[in-house]
């Protein structure tokens, strides 16, 4: 497995926010494509002057979950244009090498395993694939669910030359960093594992859950990996939601975020992530440019 350290950027929805870009429910940050485009690259910038490697497109929110079926139907492909033409722009404008990852969001709900059906995520997914690609450097499956779902982005992606990374969440309950990590399916770590190895990934992740549980994770990974005699790469980057603050329904309002996700609280889960086996970590929903800039200061 490869030692370099890879620093990826952070959640791009709540620096949207924070930063006075349009932001509201349901949209999230996919308001921003319609109504401030310029704040989208504003903020991708600001996370690669932080130190970010690897930006990734903010087309998270462009799916009929957030914006409608008949809004995706007419406006789905050219906001995903726009979101991939905004991060190449920015990467493209840095001093330093700066990748693109294409985002391939839940295209049935965040958290929700048991909403999906691949036939109709699929139908999203190739949206979002065909305007992204000539943007983009590789493919970021994220938030996935259960491994079903990684099967099926991955199909789509047989003939696209960019790299794979599959990103999975775990379940987080307040006793879940307590014993081994799983899926939001309840599928255990290593079978996300066996998954990226047999899709063919680049590299295993583990997002928007707490930081709590991602150690475990990594630890699961790493030794499957080393089972298998595999260089995939393993990746962190957590959110900053205070603990069940994310159990209402989807769309109703705003999870709360967590004071020990500081740049200094946050640095040190990383540094344990590091430890266990992983080699990129960043920051998803809460954690901004501050966050990743800490994590670049302290392991490049």
């Amino acid at each position: 497995m490869t030692t370099q350290k890879i620093i990826l950027d952070g959640g791009m929805g709540r620096e949207l926010a924070r930063t006075g870009a349009p932001f509201r429910q349901p949209e999230w940050s996919a308001l921003a494509l319609y109504e401030a485009p310029e704040q989208v690259r504003a903020v991708h910038s600001s996370f690669i002057t932080a130190g970010a490697e690897v930006i990734t497109t903010n087309s998270y929110a462009v799916v009929p979950f957030h914006i409608g079926e008949t809004r995706f139907q007419q406006d789905g492909a050219r906001l995903a244009t726009l979101a991939g033409t905004l991060a190449r722009e920015a990467a493209d404008q840095a001093s330093q090498p700066v990748r693109v990852a294409g985002s391939i969001p839940p295209a049935l709900g965040s958290y929700r395993p048991d909403l999906f059906e691949k036939q109709a995520a699929q139908k999203i997914h190739q949206v979002l694939i065909n305007a992204q690609s000539p943007a983009v450097d590789l493919w970021l499956g994220e938030t996935i669910s259960s491994v079903a779902e990684a099967e099926a982005i991955a199909e789509l992606l047989t003939s696209h030359p960019q790299p794979l990374w599959l990103s999975f969440t775990l379940q987080d309950e307040d006793d879940a960093a307590e014993r081994d990590s799983v899926l939001r399916s309840g599928e255990p770590v290593s079978a996300a594992v066996e998954a990226a190895i047999k899709l063919g990934a680049e590299a295993i992740l583990f997002n928007c859950s707490h930081p709590e549980v991602m150690r475990s994770a990594v630890r699961t990974a790493k030794a499957v990996l080393l089972a298998h005699n595999s260089a995939i790469a393993i990746g962190v980057y957590a959110n900053a939601f205070e603990h069940n603050s994310n159990s209402g329904e989807a769309n109703d309002g705003l999870s709360t975020l967590r004071k020990d996700t500081d740049p200094a609280g946050y640095l040190l889960w990383a540094q344990e992530w590091i430890a266990e086996g992983a080699s990129m970590v960043g920051g998803c929903c809460g954690i901004g440019p501050e966050n990743i800039a800490a994590l670049a200061q302290a392991l490049k």
